[in-house]
Parts: C-alpha cells; sequence; structure tokens
C-alpha cells in the first residue's frame, strides 16, 4: 500500500494497515540542518524518517509565503515576476503586493498594500504594475474598486508543481497548497484591523474584496482539479485559542458564501476537500462539512478532541490533534510518548485520521522531542487503525 493509497483510505473510512503521518516545519528552510542533526543518510530522506505520507506542493506564486527565507530562490522568483526583495527591510513583497517578513520563525504578514494611500515612488519600486493606480487611491473604498489580483494563468506559474505531482505523486498523497485563502489574504491586503472594521461597518467593502479572492482562487482550483492529485485545499485561519475571530452570523453572511462557491469546484471534479484553519473553530465545523470539507487542519487541543470526534468524525478526516504549544517544546520524551499516544488512539479509533501535530513544529521543539514522537507514531499506528 502507498502513502497515497494509504491516505485516500483513511479519508474513506476504509481498512488500512496502518495510519497515516505527517510533521511538518514552520520554517520549511530547517529540513537540511535537521536531515544533519538526526544523522541521516545522503540517500535517506527527512520524510521518510518523519514517517510523512503527504507532500505539500505550491504554484510559484505561493512561494514567497514558505521559502520567503531562501534568498536565492526568492531572487529567481523575482526575476520571474513573481514577487520583489527588499533585503534592507528582510521583506518580500509577493505578487499580490502583501509584503511578508523574512528571517522569522513563524509567518508574519509585515505590509498590507491597501491599507493606506502609497506614494508614487514606493509603488514603482516594490509593487506589481498593475495595482499601482488602486494603491495610490485616497479611499479604501476606491483602492479596493481598482484592485486586481494576480494573473492565475502566469506563465510557469503551475511549472513546479506539476513537477512536484510528477517525483511524488505515485508515492505521496499530494496536496495542492490553497494558502493563503479567503479571509487571510483579505487581510493580508487591507490589515486587520481594517478587516474587522469593515466586517462590522461595511460589509459590502469585505465582500466586495473576497469576490474578487474568491474568483482568483476559483480559476485556479479549475487548473488544479486537471492534475493528478486526489484533493483541493483552502488555508484560512479563523480564530484564536479561545473562539472565532467573528460572529457566526458574520462567518454566514461573509465567507460561506464564498467557501461553498471555492470548494464546489473541487467536489464537482470528484476531489476530497482539505481545509487548514488555526484555532477554536468547532463552532464552525458544521458549515465546513455542508460546503463539502472532507479533511480539517490542524485539529488543535482546544477543539475538545473527545467532543469532535464523537460529533463529527462520521463526516470529518482529523489530521493533527498532537500539542504543539506545550507538549513537544517543553515535555519530556516519556510525556511525549504517553500523551501522543492518548491522542492516536482517540482520533484514530473507527479510522479517520492523519497522525500529526496540532500544528506546524516551530524551532523551539528540541530535536529529541522529534525524535520521540516519530517514534511513537511508528509504535502506535498499527494498533491505533486495529481499533
Amino acid at each position: 500500500m502507498t502513502k497515497r493509497e494509504r491516505v485516500n483510505r483513511i479519508i474513506k473510512r476504509e481498512k488500512v494497515d496502518f495510519l497515516p503521518s505527517q510533521i511538518t516545519f514552520s520554517d520549511r528552510t530547517r529540513d537540511d540542518a535537521l536531515t544533519k542533526a538526526l544523522g541521516l543518510k545522503q540517500n535517506t530522506s527527512l520524510d521518510d524518517f518523519l514517517q510523512n505520507h503527504l507532500f505539500i506542493s505550491l504554484i510559484k506564486a505561493d512561494y514567497p509565503l514558505f521559502l520567503r527565507n531562501d534568498v536565492t530562490l526568492m531572487r529567481e522568483l523575482e526575476k520571474d515576476g513573481y514577487c520583489r526583495v527588499d533585503l534592507e527591510k528582510g521583506v518580500v513583497y509577493d505578487s499580490w503586493g502583501m509584503g511578508v517578513k523574512m528571517g522569522s520563525d513563524g509567518f508574519f504578514a509585515s505590509f498590507h498594500p491597501l491599507e493606506k494611500k502609497l506614494t508614487k515612488e514606493f509603488a514603482e519600486k516594490w509593487m506589481p504594475e498593475r495595482i499601482w493606480k488602486a494603491v495610490q487611491a485616497d479611499t479604501i473604498e476606491e483602492r479596493v474598486k481598482l484592485w486586481t489580483p494576480p494573473d492565475p494563468a502566469a506563465p510557469g506559474n503551475y511549472d513546479w508543481m506539476k513537477r512536484d505531482i510528477e517525483e511524488h505523486g505515485s508515492e505521496f498523497f499530494i496536496v495542492p497548497s490553497g494558502y493563503f485563502g479567503l479571509y487571510e489574504r483579505g487581510y493580508g491586503m487591507i490589515g486587520l484591523p481594517q478587516m474587522f472594521e469593515n466586517m462590522a461597518g461595511n460589509p459590502a467593502l469585505v465582500t466586495e474584496l473576497l469576490e474578487k479572492i474568491t474568483d482568483y482562487k476559483i480559476e485556479v482550483a479549475k487548473r488544479m482539479v486537471k492534475f493528478d492529485v486526489d484533493a483541493g485545499h483552502m488555508g484560512d485561519d479563523l480564530g484564536t485559542q479561545v473562539g472565532p475571530f467573528f460572529s457566526a452570523d458574520m462567518f454566514h453572511a461573509l465567507l460561506k458564501p464564498m467557501y461553498k462557491k471555492l470548494f464546489g469546484v473541487y467536489k464537482a471534479a470528484g476531489k476530497k476537500m482539505m481545509m487548514h484553519s488555526c484555532g477554536c473553530i468547532t463552532q464552525f465545523l458544521p458549515d465546513l462539512i455542508e460546503c463539502g470539507l472532507d479533511v480539517i487542519e490542524p485539529v488543535q487541543p482546544c477543539m475538545g478532541l473527545p467532543f469532535i470526534k464523537k460529533e463529527y468524525g462520521k463526516d470529518l478526516t482529523f489530521w493533527g490533534g498532537i500539542d504543539t504549544q506545550d507538549l513537544l517544546p517543553f515535555g519530556s520524551p516519556e510525556r511525549i510518548r504517553k500523551e501522543a499516544a492518548e491522542v492516536i488512539r482517540l482520533l484514530g479509533k473507527g479510522g479517520g485520521h492523519i497522525i500529526a501535530p496540532s500544528q506546524e513544529i516551530m524551532n523551539d521543539v528540541p530535536l529529541q522531542n522529534i525524535v520521540a514522537l516519530v517514534e511513537t507514531i511508528v509504535e502506535e499506528r498499527e494498533k491505533a487503525a486495529a481499533l
């Protein structure tokens, strides 16, 4: 059974030899350092050591979001028009005009092109030419109206994803990354305070912004469904550790209709639908299921693991669950083995579980704790599949 087959079967609640798993890191440039620290042989990939089953692939336009610290790669993308690199300030401006901070362990959108009027000099130096007029408009209403997303059919945009599928698709379950999502890209463009203020006070503006982003995402999805992949993907962080960022009414009015349209492209093509959302978004799970969601990631302890398994386990596959805020960075290897095993058994019973941490692992997790997690996965995955 290939890794791809195992993931497909676990989503469908079909019998597997053992549960699939996935461990990824917030700083994707950390892979080489980890390979060396773990003492892996040159022909032994980090994915093999980590027991990874999924391969997350990006279109070129999305590389600045995750590989922003790879200056050589960013310069290559800059030549092709996918970003602009300001090494002096440590910012990469992507093809949307959004600035991403370099050098940080986690992700930080440090510049929002539609937040305020930009000078002509700044716009022409750092922004894509197609939005020069928009970012120099006086009001946010004018800026949103004039602004247009990137071209989803830009030359070469899908070349690296096609390469990933050709090289890894026979073995791994390919996830065609959908980061940034709709809400995230929205506040990436106008800033989080403006996003919240206008969701409450000027929802028509937010709707106009989200519709443009959704239309772009749909055009990307129409191309992705033609590839040899088994799922679509979308990433939107909808909550904090204690609940959603906004009310259910706002979600229903502004985001749910957009999700339905976007998810529908993948579902109509016979693909499963995956979504990343940080935070305690338990109250939105029924709506996301209605939109066509099959896999939710990451699953965080704040969501109430026993509750969501009982209430939504028949509809959703849970990808995640092993605590990255306290257990992995601060727990002993012995504690990790005990608590990780409990999560695997809970979420893995009856299928519908991809073993994984509750977030991407950051640089504060010691090497010995990563090893303890991998050893626990190998020890528990077959037993959990039989529950």
